[in-house]
C-alpha cells in the first residue's frame, strides 16, 4: 500500500490510540485479525503480541529494532562476525560517499519494514533519485496505532551494508527463527523461511527440527515446490538467536544462508506488527504457549 494513503486511512486509529491505546489496538484487531482481542486472558500468539504492545517495556527493545544501534547489542554478545559488513551511516543522505562505495552494496533505514535499496551496479544507481527517496524515508513517522512503541525512541538514520548474495538470488534466502521464552529461555519455536522477496512473495513454515509445516500459513502463501534443505549452519544459528533472544519474552532473529556462511540480519518484536494473519488457528494457540506472560508481571 502506498505510504501516504497508509497514513490517511490510520489517521483516525492513531487519533484513537491518543485517546485510548486499548480501544485503537482492539479495534484494529478485530478488522485485521477477524475476531476480538482478549485482554484478560491473552491465549494466541498475536493476542499476546498486542498484550505486550500495551504493558511490556524492555530498555532493550529500540536499540535492537535499530538496524544501526542491534549491532552493537549483538556485537557485544560475541556475535559481530556474523554481521554484514557496515560501508557507511549517516543521518543526511546527501553526505553518502558514492564514489568510494564498492560497485555494490545494500542501502537501508534503520526503521521501517522493507526500507531497502539493493544495488548490484552503482554506475546504473540514479544517484539523485536515491538521495531524495531516503529523505522521504527519514521523514516517515512512526505509526502511533500499531502499539510499537520502541520505534518511536528510534532516532532514524541511513546504513550502507555489504551486498550479500548467493549468486541464485536477487536476496538470498530469508530465515525467521522465531523465539520465546517459555522454551528453554529463549529458544526457537518455528522458521519462517522466506523466498522471492521484492517479486513474489512466499513464505515456508517448519518447526525447531526444520520439518516442513505444510498446514501453517504466516500471512504469505506457501511455495509447496521449494525444496528448503535444512542449512548446514542451523544449529549455530539456533544457537545464536537463543543466546541474543534471553532477554526477552519474543523476538524474531533474521539470518541470511550463504553456502556455509550466514548473516544476521535484523530482530523484530512484534512480527507483523502483531497482526499478521497465522493458519490455522491452532497453530497460533500453540504459538501463544510458548510466550509466558507470568514471567512478565
Amino acid at each position: 500500500m502506498n505510504a501516504s494513503l497508509k497514513k490517511i486511512i490510520l489517521f483516525p486509529f492513531n487519533m484513537l490510540y491518543r485517546i485510548s491505546p486499548k480501544a485503537a489496538l482492539s479495534l484494529l484487531y478485530r478488522l485485521k485479525c477477524k475476531s476480538k482481542l482478549n485482554w484478560d486472558n491473552p491465549g494466541t500468539y498475536l493476542e499476546k503480541l498486542n498484550w505486550m504492545k500495551l504493558y511490556y517495556r524492555n530498555e532493550l527493545m529500540p536499540i535492537c529494532a535499530d538496524k544501526y544501534l542491534a549491532r552493537e547489542y549483538i556485537e557485544d554478545r560475541g556475535f559481530g562476525e556474523y554481521l554484514p559488513r557496515l560501508l557507511w551511516s549517516g543521518f543526511d543522505p546527501a553526505e553518502i560517499p558514492f564514489d568510494t562505495l564498492p560497485q555494490s552494496f545494500v542501502i537501508k533505514s534503520t526503521t521501517g519494514s522493507g526500507n531497502n535499496i539493493i544495488c548490484k551496479d552503482k554506475t546504473e544507481l540514479n544517484k539523485e533519485k536515491t538521495v531524495k527517496k531516503l529523505k522521504g524515508w527519514l521523514k516517515e513517522k512512526y505509526l502511533p496505532c500499531y502499539g510499537e512503541w520502541h520505534y518511536e525512541k528510534i532516532k532514524p538514520r541511513i546504513i550502507i551494508e555489504e551486498y550479500i548474495s548467493d549468486g541464485k538470488n536477487f536476496v538470498p534466502v530469508d530465515y525467521k527463527l522465531f523465539c520465546f521464552n517459555g522454551l528453554d529461555g529463549g529458544d526457537v519455536g518455528c522458521i519462517a523461511v522466506d523466498l522471492g522477496r521484492y517479486v513474489d512473495h512466499r513464505r515456508n513454515i517448519y518447526d525447531a527440527d526444520f520439518k516442513y509445516l505444510n498446514y501453517v500459513s504466516f500471512n504469505f502463501k506457501r511455495d509447496e515446490e521449494a525444496n528448503i534443505e535444512c542449512p548446514e549452519t542451523y544449529l549455530e544459528m539456533r544457537r545464536i538467536a537463543h543466546e541474543l533472544a534471553k532477554p526477552f519474552p519474543h523476538v524474531r532473529v533474521d539470518f541470511f544462508v550463504i553456502g556455509k556462511r550466514f548473516y544476521i540480519g535484523e530482530l523484530t518484536f512484534f512480527n507483523g506488527a502483531g497482526f499478521d494473519m497465522i493458519t490455522p488457528h491452532e497453530y497460533n494457540v500453540q504459538m501463544g504457549e510458548w510466550i509466558d506472560l507470568t514471567q512478565l508481571l
